[in-house]
């Protein structure tokens, strides 16, 4: 029954980002201060570890709008192996998981399953972040452009690495 129930967690679409981690789980070192307001906009996804959730998407992006009473909605979208593929969308919502850690978020995509989002690094312009899920397994690279320039690559690769991750599993998503 228990492995039922953990192949049914999985199967089940909560953007995945950690609900079917291998990985354990990791306390993460997050920003100290995140203006959601700042932080709010859209987001291009330039680069992911392969997950089922977003196998084979390309000209990924995030939109976040905060609403008065400090929740988040998100909005993820895709195409499915190229620019003319299938137009994927999915909305959910997140929030601040404790006030003392403004970092460490959640966001949730199904019935209210919230997983871990944290912010490791952002540009103090906003222009970059660098998101985890709970565990070394999950990670994103976020910029307001299509392209980072090779100095904000080679810094988040490095500060990647500082944060424990294997920087060869990454991902390069195509955008436009």
């Amino acid at each position: 029954m228990k492995s039922f129930i953990k192949l049914l967690l999985c199967v089940i679409p909560l953007v995945g980002i950690t609900a079917c981690s291998s990985g354990s789980s990791k306390n993460f070192k997050t920003v100290p201060e995140l203006d959601l307001e700042r932080f709010s906009g859209q987001w291009y996804e330039v680069a992911r570890f392969d997950h089922w959730f977003e196998r084979d998407l390309v000209g990924c992006k995030a939109n976040y709008s905060v609403h008065g009473d400090g929740t988040i909605e998100v909005e993820n979208t895709g195409y499915k192996k190229n620019f003319q593929g299938h137009f994927k969308k999915s909305t959910g919502k997140a929030r601040r998981r404790n006030a003392e850690e403004p970092g460490k978020l959640e966001v949730a995509f199904f019935l209210g399953f919230y997983s871990d989002y944290n912010v490791l690094e952002l540009a103090t312009d906003y222009r970059y972040a660098l998101i985890a899920g709970k565990s070394l397994d999950y990670l994103w690279i976020l910029s307001r452009t299509p392209r980072l320039t090779p100095e904000d690559q080679d810094y988040l690769l490095h500060r990647a690495r500082t944060h424990g991750f294997d920087t060869n599993k990454i991902i390069w998503v195509p955008q436009k």
